[in-house]
């Protein structure tokens, strides 16, 4: 009996040792596979920051009339500044309009034209990310025009059209990125859990026959199965934020691009993802050893 107490202790323990090793590759092979998860979420992220930041730096620039006055200036900079597609705006009397002139051709360009300044007065516009496109600047532009002492209204149409376009078909490559990683992640995943279940078919097949509910047995695995994905969400996170931080240690000016907020998402899209997809892979997986015979069982 004491032989018999021993060669079934070390048959247990070979068990629990494999289940375990089991267990650890799992979170391993989950956590890198959120890693890539993350960095497509990450690279979405950077993407529409920088389409904000390039759509906002686009600059339209307004000649004023030398009939405007200084003072009337001012009125229609503060009535502009209102307007809900203009994000900021400068205003370029003619006196800094002469010394920038001054500046870039080296001489004063007065003694050219007899003494009389050939600079103009303006005010240089930067929109909103949302009006940065060449439909609403054709209707802006109209709108600003109705002022009868805005001389000319300029801006980089076709430099705006090119930026679009290509952040048009730089988001259409992101979706289909994560598209793809969505469908390669839950089949790895899923793989990966449903081979941990399949060696304790067996033992579902067993509290079936003793008459446990479907719920009941489904029960540990899924308790299991969110263990295994907090664990591996909270690795991948680690990793994508020694990632950012060493980005951030060779550029700090990685942060214009990336806010803390949206370090912030991409943790929470990798948890919640490492959470769904392990529970649901597993609930799949238990599912169809449940619905199986017993002769079944031997037949995979």
């Amino acid at each position: 009996m004491v032989c018999l107490d021993k060669k079934m202790g070390k048959r247990h323990g070979k068990t629990r040792n494999r289940r375990g090793l089991q267990v650890i590759t799992l979170c391993i092979s989950t956590a890198m596979v959120l890693v890539l998860a993350g960095m497509v979420v990450m690279s979405v992220l950077i993407a529409r920051n920088l389409s904000i930041y390039m759509k906002e730096n686009v600059r339209v620039t307004m000649m004023l009339s030398d009939e405007m006055t200084q003072p009337e200036a001012e009125r229609y900079c503060a009535e502009l500044q209102k307007r809900p597609y203009i994000s900021t705006l400068n205003f370029i009397s003619k006196e800094q309009a002469l010394q920038e002139l001054t500046k870039a051709m080296g001489a004063d360009p007065t003694e050219f034209v007899g003494g009389e300044s050939p600079s103009l007065a303006s005010i240089e516009l930067q929109l909103k990310a949302d009006y940065a496109n060449s439909d609403s600047l054709k209707w802006i532009s109209q709108e600003l025009r109705k002022n009868a002492k805005v001389q000319e209204i300029t801006y980089p149409r076709d430099l705006m059209d090119q930026v679009n376009r290509t952040l048009a078909k730089i988001n259409l490559v992101l979706l289909a990125l994560a598209v793809l990683l969505a469908v390669v992640s839950f089949t790895l995943i899923n793989n990966s859990i449903k081979l941990g279940i399949y060696a304790r078919r067996f033992s579902i097949h067993t509290m079936k026959l003793v008459g446990a509910s479907w719920s009941f047995i489904r029960r540990p695995f899924l308790r299991q199965s969110i263990a295994i994905g907090l664990v591996a969400a909270l690795l991948a996170i680690i990793v994508l934020g020694l990632c950012v931080y060493a980005l951030y240690r060779y550029d700090p000016n990685v942060l214009t691009v990336i806010t803390w907020g949206d370090l912030a998402l991409t943790a929470a899209a990798v948890l919640v993802f490492g959470l769904l997809i392990t529970l649901l892979c597993a609930y799949i997986s238990v599912n169809k050893f449940l619905r199986m015979k017993a002769g079944e069982l031997y037949k995979i």
